[in-house]
């Protein structure tokens, strides 16, 4: 299906389309400094994903609208609960998952913004699924910082 885009959709989504370079440049970045096995390969899937959703957003810039049925969801991660509690917690580790989240929670928020403004349907329900995706890999870094004793109240 063709997709016409208003000049706003399509400087909103060119912003999107920086936004995922970045994610896949620090996913890309940090599984290959992370230490612990366990954040090497939750980085690595979600480098994938990131992926995935530039071509997306790609696709989306050149008209096209992409069939997200077939698109690959993203799955919480697991791992045993409590895992790693009482290890020594790596720095670099934990500088890693910090700043990842915090890439997360501002390009998730930004897509709010583009799908508040986007005027095809169609449009909105693709940009929710990758929201949704990003929404879940900063679940995913929250609950391994969690696990790992690198979030706490405070």
């Amino acid at each position: 299906m063709m997709l016409q885009l208003t000049q706003k959709e399509r400087m909103l989504l060119q912003d999107q389309l920086s936004h995922e370079e970045a994610c896949i440049n620090k996913y890309g970045s940090y599984a290959g400094q992370a230490q612990d096995p366990q954040l090497k390969q939750l980085f690595t899937q979600h480098l994938q994903h990131e992926q995935q959703h530039y071509d997306t957003v790609s696709q989306l810039l050149q008209g096209n609208l992409p069939n997200m049925a077939s698109g690959s969801q993203s799955q919480p991660m697991q791992g045993p609960p409590g895992q790693s509690i009482g290890m020594q917690i790596n720095q670099t580790d934990e500088f890693m998952c910090q700043d990842l989240l915090m890439t997360e929670k501002y390009v998730s928020g930004t897509y709010d913004t583009v799908i508040f403004e986007s005027t095809s349907p169609a449009l909105r329900q693709v940009l929710q699924h990758i929201q949704k995706e990003e929404q879940q890999h900063g679940a995913d870094i929250f609950h391994y910082m969690q696990q790992h004793g690198m979030y706490t109240a405070r």
